[in-house]
């Protein structure tokens, strides 16, 4: 059993960063893939980004192409996630997602293809 575990949101001004951790205990990724997707309220769960964690192959949502980044720390078993240049709009719940084995790539994107969900961090950007 993975367990996943979000941290670093927060509030922020439109053009701050933030960065997002998520901690993995339970398993050690090896050929996991791992995203970030987020969920605004009265919105549907919005891909943000992935990694496929052995080759650190990435991938990104559209609307964050550009302003975030993500990365992975194999010693320390954690996903992150680099946000630059927020806007109101990336306001959400972010969570942190994983599956044991690699994602095909027309699947990185879809939320069901995950095992294993984090109990998500708030991030809010307004002035």
């Amino acid at each position: 059993q993975v367990q996943l575990a979000e941290s670093g949101g927060g509030w922020v001004q439109p053009g701050g960063s933030l960065r997002l951790s998520c901690i993995a205990s339970g398993r050690t990724f090896s050929d996991d893939g791992v995203a970030w997707f987020r969920q605004a309220p009265g919105k549907e769960r919005e891909f943000v980004a992935g990694i496929r964690w052995r080759e650190n192959s990435q991938f990104y949502g559209d609307s964050v192409k550009g302003r975030f980044a993500i990365s992975r720390d194999k010693a320390k078993n954690t996903a992150y996630l680099q946000m630059n240049s927020l806007k109101p709009e990336d306001t959400a719940v972010y969570f942190c997602a994983s599956k044991t084995t690699r994602p095909i790539i027309s699947a990185v994107r879809i939320p069901g293809q995950y095992e294993y969900w984090g109990q998500g961090t708030q991030v809010t950007v307004s002035s």
